[in-house]
């Protein structure tokens, strides 16, 4: 029990959480913008003219792994891991895990979301050159879920006070 106690301690709970929220994040952009690339070299292999509307839409998958970097670096500050050597509760180290799960999660999925859009974004200014605003819009509206779940991890660790948590 004594070793469970010291694999799941409050500051490596929260450690957990900032790798959840920096790796899962991370992945969705890195799987998204990879799709976008993969429909991007197509449309350039015919027009390499096209670079500059095909990277702005390669780009929006990557603000999920921004995000998620984001909230790690906050977890490990607010958690004292950088500059503060305080030592966590398990309930401390929990309320961080739980603060890291909406943007962990929803980075993941929109980040892989937002890259199929983006695709279908290249796809259409492929076609139709001065429709870009109308594909960029499209793959920005997966973002606001993105956005909505940083807000969720972070707000709580803003408003709470850690001190108060068992």
């Amino acid at each position: 029990m004594e070793l469970l106690n010291q694999i799941f301690s409050g500051t490596n709970l929260a450690l957990i959480g900032a790798a959840l929220a920096a790796g899962l994040a991370g992945i969705g952009s890195a799987k998204g913008v990879g799709i976008v690339g993969e429909s991007a070299s197509g449309l350039l292999s015919e027009d390499p003219t096209k670079f500059g509307p095909a990277l702005v839409l390669q780009a929006l998958p990557g603000t999920q792994g921004i995000y998620g970097l984001i909230t790690a670096f906050i977890i490990l500050l607010k958690a004292g891991i950088i500059g503060g050597g305080a030592t966590l509760t398990q309930m401390q180290g929990a309320f961080f895990l739980m603060a890291s799960l909406p943007i962990a999660l929803v980075g993941l999925a929109s980040g892989i979301s937002q890259g199929r859009v983006a695709a279908s974004g290249i796809n259409l200014i492929a076609k139709r050159p001065k429709e870009l605003v109308k594909a960029i819009v499209s793959a920005a509206l997966v973002e606001t879920y993105a956005i909505f779940a940083l807000l969720v991890s972070l707000l709580p660790m803003f408003i709470v006070d850690i001190s108060t948590i068992g």
